[in-house]
């Protein structure tokens, strides 16, 4: 077993690279359980039948993009037993695992144990009970996935996940961050299963054959 990472010159090399693996936004995709794609559409993207949707003008993303450092650095300011670190265009590759690459936000080592973790930036506009009810104590499904899928390829002990939430309501705007800690030992069942699923959709893709549909409830 050898997990190492891969460091791109830039930007556009580091999306050059992305298209060679599945990463960690595929694997909602693939299992169903993201709100924004299905594995079809995914899959028509892989193989280049159809063209991924532009997001560099989507104001959510790029508020997303901008906020990250400033995320990291205050999470590494709450957290003084944590050593935080993070390295630009970062692609993480595990040798059990082929298919997969884990770009991260940042990962930790905990200074008096040396345990390695996945540091994971989130953001996201509130704007229904519904949406809020979905960060109640737990992570979405698809950032779920996502997390999961970064412990498979890194084999770390846990992951860090902190989340700045913008409230928008008529009259009332507000903004709450929360920090979620997922170890290892809670997500260790769903690792085999979440990885199973990439190197079968993976598979697939060698093939050219077309995943049967699956939709996000």
């Amino acid at each position: 077993m050898s997990v190492k990472m891969h460091r791109c010159k830039n930007h556009e090399a580091w999306l050059k690279n992305r298209k060679k693996y599945l990463g960690g936004s595929d694997v909602s995709c693939i299992l169903g359980l993201n709100p924004y794609k299905t594995n079809l559409q995914l899959y028509r993207e892989k193989v280049g039948l159809v063209e991924a949707p532009d997001l560099s003008g989507n104001a959510a993303v790029e508020y997303g993009t901008k906020a990250e450092e400033h995320i990291r650095a205050l999470f590494a300011l709450d957290h003084p037993e944590l050593e935080v670190s993070y390295v630009p265009y970062n692609s993480w590759h595990n040798s059990k695992y082929p298919f997969a690459a884990a770009s991260l936000d940042g990962w930790s080592r905990e200074k008096e144990t040396d345990r390695k973790g996945v540091f994971e930036s989130k953001t996201a506009i509130i704007t229904s009970k519904a949406q809020a009810e979905k960060w109640n104590n737990r992570i979405p499904d698809n950032y779920y996935c996502q997390v999961v899928y970064y412990l498979g390829v890194t084999e770390w002990d846990y992951v860090d996940l902190r989340a700045r939430l913008r409230h928008e309501y008529p009259g009332n705007r507000y903004i709450v961050e929360r920090d979620y800690h997922i170890e290892r030992s809670e997500c260790e069942e769903d690792i085999p299963i979440v990885m199973e699923a990439a190197a079968m959709f993976y598979d697939r893709l060698k093939k050219k054959e077309e995943p049967p549909l699956l939709l996000s409830i």
